[in-house]
């Protein structure tokens, strides 16, 4: 009998919610990702295993030669053993730690396995698993963590003979959006929410063969999303080669997880500050260039600024904000022949002054800058505020009727409320997709030819983004856009008047009752 979806999912739940007497919600992931790892692993090395010993049983085999035979012809990574020679040896397994829970020193037990694994297999699993501090007694009592595996090894076992790489990629993203639901602001460093990934995907539209490079790559989601998108329509996801930077060593070993639970195995993820030290870089010292770049970076990093990098086109960001320093990353990053990236920032990069103005007028009159698209608020769990997604296409490659301008796109009402924040349904991302692709003319026409529906749209020349001071703020741009501002505006007016007056009468309602012998009022 198939494992369904649910089933699975639930599972994993109950396990996670074991850690609740132990750790904040927010701290689940550093636990239950590792854990789930190991059991996928285990399980179908288990599998392996058995599939091998059934088609060499009638082969006298010395114990090396079995291992010779089942490793070269049947398993793609090993899982040694631990504490060899000592008493205590035992397989680096899910299932031979699992029956030692109720003894001491289960999480020493459950490192050194994570880390033979990594060991043995560096090419594949080096520091997957990450800082593994969760082991700890002091972190994590052992009768918790005895209780999480007990749990989670109720779960349907995890190998290819039992469930699909879809249903076991799918759970592995219901636990990071169920952590990201629980955990509110701290989610946006790992989980940008799947809508806006498939979103930006969709824009770029990712071609069989291509190479893939998110820069922040946090939990590895849109890296995923690429490899899906190819594959829902009818191509082969599995020949991009995707490639991610992750500041976080954690969050890098659940980019690397996510990524092997999803079947995607032609993946290189590092671990470091893009910004700082990037680690995908030419023999000649120079950045790496891909086909497709996406990212969401941290909005409004502080960080150290460059002083002599061949990145910083136009200029150098200021140190209050890396915002631009990303771009400017991303804009190196681009193949010079099909070179093109979406990043997801907030609106302060379209309008703030000083040298990020500066790098602004180099993008537009270098015409690398394709499309501003204006999101709604309150979309992602680390901020409210509303932000846009800006699309580049590398020096001379935009299609003629997008050369020489900027096309604007407002989505800010293209959304559904959903219990904690905004989210994008499948109409608002087909209907934005569908005005990125249409055709418009350099007009004052603020909406999509030929469709009724949908976010407003209007293409603009760079010779009146020019005329105004380079500045993208899409009111400038589309009539909507601007009337929303406006709006919000009126209600800031509205508020402060309706506060001053509410003001004035507490001061004569005081005065009255200081008249009148009534002190303390208001303390």
């Amino acid at each position: 009998m198939a494992v369904t979806q649910q089933e699975i999912e639930n599972q994993l739940w109950n396990a996670a919610d074991e850690l609740r007497v132990a750790m904040p919600e927010a701290q689940y992931s550093s636990v239950v990702f590792p854990l789930m790892f190991w059991k996928y692993l285990s399980d179908t090395w288990d599998h392996t295993h058995q599939i091998f010993l059934k088609e060499n049983e009638a082969l006298d085999l010395t114990a090396e030669e079995a291992d010779e035979v089942e490793y070269s012809n049947y398993q793609t990574f090993k899982i040694p053993f631990i504490f060899p020679g000592t008493v205590a040896e035992s397989r680096a397994s899910w299932s031979s730690i699992l029956a030692t829970v109720a003894q001491h020193g289960l999480g020493q037990r459950v490192r050194a396995s994570l880390q033979a694994i990594e060991s043995a297999n560096p090419d594949k699993f080096s520091r997957l698993f990450g800082s593994m501090t969760w082991t700890s007694e002091a972190v994590l009592p052992g009768e918790v963590l005895a209780s999480v595996m007990r749990t989670m090894d109720r779960a349907p076992k995890m190998h290819e003979g039992n469930m699909s790489h879809d249903v076991l990629g799918g759970a592995y993203e219901y636990l990071l959006k169920r952590f990201s639901d629980g955990s509110g602001t701290r989610a946006g460093q790992f989980f940008t929410p799947r809508e806006v990934v498939e979103l930006i995907i969709e824009l770029l539209g990712p071609k069989n063969h291509e190479s893939v490079y998110d820069p922040t790559c946090g939990s590895g989601g849109m890296l995923i999303a690429a490899a899906d998108f190819l594959k829902t329509r009818g191509g082969r996801g599995y020949t991009l080669s995707l490639n991610g930077q992750e500041a976080v060593t954690d969050t890098a070993g659940v980019a690397r997880m996510n990524l092997f639970m999803h079947n995607l195995t032609a993946f290189k993820v590092e671990v470091g500050d893009t910004l700082r030290d990037p680690r995908f870089r030419k023999a000649d010292g120079s950045v790496e260039q891909f086909d497709m770049i996406v990212a969401n970076p941290p909005y409004s990093l502080k960080w150290k600024p460059w002083t002599n990098d061949p990145r910083a086109l136009g200029g150098v960001a200021p140190q209050s904000s890396a915002d631009w320093a990303f771009v400017q990353h991303m804009i190196a990053s681009m193949d010079p022949k099909k070179g093109r990236a979406g990043v997801v920032l907030p609106h302060g990069v379209l309008f703030r002054s000083g040298q990020e103005a500066a790098i602004r007028q180099r993008v537009l009159d270098d015409d690398l800058l394709e499309a501003v698209i204006g999101l709604p608020a309150n979309l992602f769990y680390s901020t409210s505020i509303p932000t846009a997604i800006l699309v580049f296409r590398a020096p001379g490659t935009k299609v003629p009727e997008r050369q020489n301008g900027v096309l604007f796109i407002d989505a800010f009402r293209q959304f559904a409320k959903a219990k904690k924040r905004n989210i994008l349904t499948g109409t608002d991302i087909a209907d934005t997709v569908a005005t990125y692709h249409a055709s418009f003319a350099a007009t004052d026409d603020s909406v999509a030819p030929d469709r009724d529906s949908g976010p407003a749209a209007r293409f603009v020349p760079t010779t009146e983004i020019v005329t105004n001071g380079y500045d993208l703020s899409l009111g400038r741009y589309i009539k909507q856009a601007a009337d929303e501002a406006e709006d919000l505006g009126a209600l800031i007016k509205a508020y402060n008047v309706a506060r001053t007056e509410r003001q004035k009468t507490e001061q004569q309602m005081a005065n009255v009752l200081t008249a009148a012998g009534i002190e303390g009022f208001d303390e």
